[in-house]
């Protein structure tokens, strides 16, 4: 693949500054639950489901586990109260309500590394997983309850018509067709590209429904430029995966997956993308330099690409940003079959993204990772040994870097 360069010097975000905990924590075990459109389950028995799973896969027993993380503050999770009432357990846990899945399905392990050296944990479980596909099927808001409800938006926003996500983001993708000359193709490759690795993923939500990218150009408009096949499912599902020392993960049944590097953007804008200084730029630029760089990689060294994909704007972005491609140049990077994980090119959400996979936020992309570096994905890429997985929540961006051990 061909590396390119990354915007000079942009002045709208930073990063944030993290400490060195390369090879300091490995991923042990991942499961992931039954990802399905409405299903009538909780948020707390989807969990459940993908916590057992990640457990047998790394042969832990639930009382060993002695931590726990979760996303805090956007409703119900499977938290220390849900995992000692479903798994019988007593012990003490340490909790960090700072993971869970969207840029904290990244970032997670850093914070799992720091609990390892201060003794604080020894086996760290991080969780999430939704039910909106139900909820919006029992007249739920859904995914678009947050931006509805925030104080500034509801007032400066809303009135205007700019709202929900799908607006945002058509708005987006129409300055960079604007700035950059990207076209409708572009995007529907990166759509394209995702179901067909949905296809041959038998936990895919939209495996068994082909596109091509005829059948995505005859598709009718969503919110110009961007059909439906441009945005994320709605589903329900969850995912987990367990983190331990190196050294206590090389005794287990898996090969190690240890993180090499770890990174976090932020935009001084906040939540409100409209005030963003480069409108056509994610904090990919301020959180991939670093954590590359704590892996002591550049792009051309990833195997496999996972990234956090509300919208196919937002995926190419992304890749721009992180230096895959130079700014503008995203559209020619991701036509054809370029992004597919049996090509020369840069493989890519080879289990469908949120796109075609499930949307989940983020943390089945990093269990997808896991078992590409593993040599056990549906979709398997030759030889991966470096995973990369970009978080994103539109003022934030995280890059988690993986390693396979020798």
């Amino acid at each position: 693949m061909a590396g390119g360069s990354i915007h000079a010097e942009p002045d709208w975000g930073s990063a944030v500054d993290f400490e060195d905990v390369s090879g300091q924590v490995a991923i042990a075990g991942v499961g992931e639950a039954d990802h399905s459109k409405a299903s009538g389950r909780g948020v707390l028995e989807i969990a459940a489901q993908a916590v057992e799973r990640a457990l047998e896969d790394a042969g832990i027993e639930p009382e060993q586990v002695d931590g726990i993380m979760y996303s805090g503050g956007i409703g119900p999770q499977f938290d220390e109260t849900a995992y000692r009432e479903h798994f019988g357990t007593q012990g003490e846990l340490w909790v960090s309500q700072q993971g869970g899945a969207m840029t904290w399905a990244a970032t997670a392990p850093y914070r799992a590394a720091r609990a390892l050296q201060s003794g604080d944990a020894s086996v760290i479980l991080n969780v999430f997983s939704v039910a909106w596909a139900t909820d919006k099927r029992g007249g739920g808001a859904g995914p678009g309850r947050f931006h509805r409800d925030e104080q500034f938006k509801a007032n400066l926003e809303l009135p205007f018509g700019w709202y929900p996500q799908p607006v945002y983001f058509a708005t987006i993708a129409r300055r960079h067709m604007h700035e950059y000359g990207t076209k409708a193709e572009d995007l529907g490759a990166i759509a394209v590209t995702c179901r067909r690795h949905a296809l041959g993923h038998p936990g895919a939500v939209m495996a068994g429904k082909p596109l091509s990218l005829d059948d995505y150009l005859a598709r009718p408009m969503l919110v110009d430029p961007l059909r439906m096949e441009d945005c994320c499912l709605v589903s329900d599902g969850g995912a987990a995966y367990v983190m331990t020392a190196p050294e206590r993960a090389r005794d287990l049944r898996k090969p190690v997956v240890t993180l090499a590097g770890v990174g976090e953007g932020r935009s001084g804008a906040g939540l409100y993308w409209s005030q963003q200084g480069d409108f056509t730029a994610t904090p990919q630029v301020f959180s991939a330099p670093p954590a590359f760089a704590m892996a002591g990689i550049g792009p051309d060294d990833v195997d496999v690409l996972t990234l956090y994909d509300p919208f196919t704007i937002v995926a190419l972005m992304q890749i721009e940003d992180m230096g895959f491609c130079r700014k503008g140049e995203g559209g020619a990077f991701v036509a054809g079959d370029n992004l597919s994980f049996d090509t020369p090119g840069l493989a890519y959400n080879t289990h469908g993204g949120l796109l075609s996979h499930a949307y989940v936020l983020g943390i089945a992309h990093v269990v997808e990772v896991v078992r590409q570096l593993r040599g056990e994905a549906a979709n398997q890429v030759d030889g991966a040994r470096v995973g990369v997985y970009g978080g994103y929540t539109g003022h934030l961006a995280s890059t988690l870097v993986l390693r396979r051990e020798p």
